[in-house]
């Protein structure tokens, strides 16, 4: 590939390398130059354009990238079409990630221009999460390159989703007098919860004395059950009601009297320290540290997991879990992770209303243009209940400049407010803020909405909702007004990791470009693109300036 600037009379057949922005419409970066492109670039005096020329064997980063992303076997997988030189893959089910370091930086190491990101090896993922991306790095690459990267992931599994398995569950908890019966009961609902993703199910709890003597007895009693019950593998949880101190406690003791083995007492994992791992009988048994009472991640979910997608670890690998198992500063998501089940709905949305801009626009006379009112209300007050009002989730509605009268605004009614502190920056710090509250509310999709829109309407989210729904709630729904792109928009669950790394004062447009995901344009017509940013503008679309 020859790559440099290109006299415009010479350009035809090359690729443009930077958008190029004419009178009758841009030339997008990528654009193969054909005769009635030059003829338009001439006209307006372009006198030459960065372009590169492919030389022969050469491939276009997205012929590239479709190669190589086919010679991946899709095992629990699903992948999009390539553009701009990207393919993207997603869980197609519930599972654990597993990723062959050695595989994927061999592929990074044919060629500079081939580059193959994935999740770290062992992740816990659900249906419809990005796991990996393909990308091509210049608009075109060697295809000797890209044979050699491709006979490499022919020859072995680069990465790949291993389906968690339905479990059948016992449940055995300790008691001691200070441990209060409300703290058992929430043991089981968390737990319940953790197997949710799996399909699993507790089918017995037994609760006993903190003895070796009685807990053993319970793991006869599950024993037996299992026995009788041979529709799913077995799995034996023990709550102990107070934490492991030795591996002659309470609890691998038990493990030893009814016949078992202990293979690990203690993780090098924070929160989860405390955890026993032994079998009976063939049958593993988890002796659950305190904090996997809690949702939070910990110690206790990295083995519940592999467990349950039929990798279970050894004492091998478990003593190499040090590194990366420090997460007691990790922000997880205690919630989401555990209502983004098989029992969520898929389509389920959190509204975010987007209203902590400067209103830099409105000019020195110190006016806010969302306390600007039509029909007598407050333009934020109008764009917030309209989404109240479309009853398609809860509603979050992020302020930041002058944040306090802009809640006096809204005042009554049932949003939850959430405040960009940074909200200088530009809009990527909102969505931000915004993406936050949608994960802690344990929703997979969230609608955007600008509170300087007049025109839309709750009907203008039900449809755009409903086109959401109908596909599955695995594409992204955009408004669109004679099709041109604008807003409200919908984002996935699998646009939410791109999303936060945004910064700036840009919106969710790069990720919506890049995710690989299917766009659905919905026309709602000229309100999609109407946003009131000057006094003039308030004023045409017939509301009094006021604040």
């Amino acid at each position: 590939m020859k790559f440099g600037p290109i006299p415009t009379a010479e350009a035809e057949g090359s690729i443009l390398a930077h958008s190029q922005p004419l009178s009758s419409g841009k030339l997008a970066k990528g654009h193969p130059l054909r005769a009635a492109d030059i003829a338009r670039l001439l006209a307006e005096e372009i006198p030459s354009v960065i372009a590169c020329r492919l030389e022969p064997g050469d491939l276009t980063e997205d012929e590239a990238a479709e190669r190589l992303s086919a010679a991946i076997q899709l095992k629990g997988l699903s992948r999009s079409p390539a553009s701009t030189g990207r393919v993207n893959f997603y869980a197609s089910e519930n599972g654990l990630f597993l990723a062959d370091s050695p595989v994927v930086d061999h592929i990074n190491s044919v060629d500079p221009a081939i580059t193959l990101a994935c999740l770290a090896d062992r992740r816990d993922v659900r249906a419809g999460d990005l796991v990996a991306t393909v990308k091509i790095i210049p608009l075109a690459v060697e295809g000797a390159s890209v044979e050699s990267a491709e006979a490499i992931l022919q020859r072995a599994q680069a990465f790949e989703v291993a389906p968690y398995r339905a479990h059948r569950v016992h449940l055995v908890a300790t008691q001691l007098p200070s441990l209060k019966p409300s703290v058992m009961e929430k043991t089981t609902r968390v737990l319940e919860a953790r197997l949710m993703p799996s399909a699993s199910r507790l089918v017995s709890e037994q609760r006993v004395s903190h003895r070796a003597e009685a807990v053993a007895e319970a793991l006869h009693e599950a024993l037996q059950e299992t026995q009788r019950d041979r529709d799913a593998p077995p799995l034996i949880v023990i709550f102990g009601a107070s934490a492991v101190a030795d591996a002659e406690d309470v609890i691998p003791s038990a493990i030893r009297l009814a016949g078992g083995s202990v293979d690990q007492v203690g993780l090098p994992v924070d929160p989860g320290n405390l955890l026993v791992l032994g079998h009976v009988g063939g049958v593993p048994v988890i002796g659950a540290p305190g904090c996997a009472r809690s949702p939070k991640e910990n110690g206790f979910d990295w083995v519940l997991n592999r467990i349950l997608a039929g990798y279970p670890p050894d004492r091998a690998e478990m003593t190499g879990w040090g590194v990366g198992g420090l997460l007691m500063e990790i922000p997880s998501r205690p919630l989401p992770r555990l209502a983004a089940t098989a029992k969520t709905d898929p389509a389920a949305l959190g509204l975010v209303v987007l209203a902590a801009g400067r209103a830099s626009r409105m000019g020195d006379g110190g006016r806010h243009k969302l306390l600007a009112e039509f029909d007598g209300e407050p333009l934020v007050r109008r764009s917030v209940r309209q989404a109240i009002e479309a009853r398609l989730g809860p509603v979050t509605v992020i302020t930041g400049h002058r944040g306090a009268e802009v809640a006096r605004a809204i005042a009554g009614l049932d949003v939850q407010l959430e405040e960009n502190a940074d909200f200088a920056s530009g809009m990527a710090g909102s969505l931000k803020v915004g993406l936050a509250a949608v994960e802690a509310q344990g929703l997979p999709g969230m609608m955007v909405l600008l509170a300087d829109m007049p025109n839309i309407t709750s009907a203008d989210m039900a449809a755009l909702a409903q086109a959401y729904r109908k596909a599955g709630g695995k594409v992204i729904v955009r408004a669109v007004s004679d099709g041109q792109r604008g807003n409200p928009v919908i984002l996935p669950a699998a646009t939410f990791e791109a999303l936060k790394s945004l910064e700036g004062d840009i919106g969710a447009r790069p990720v919506i470009e890049n995710s690989g995901l299917a766009v659905i344009d919905v026309e709602i017509g000229a309100a999609a693109r109407l946003d009131v940013d000057t006094p003039e503008a308030i004023l045409a679309a017939g509301g009094i300036l006021r604040g």
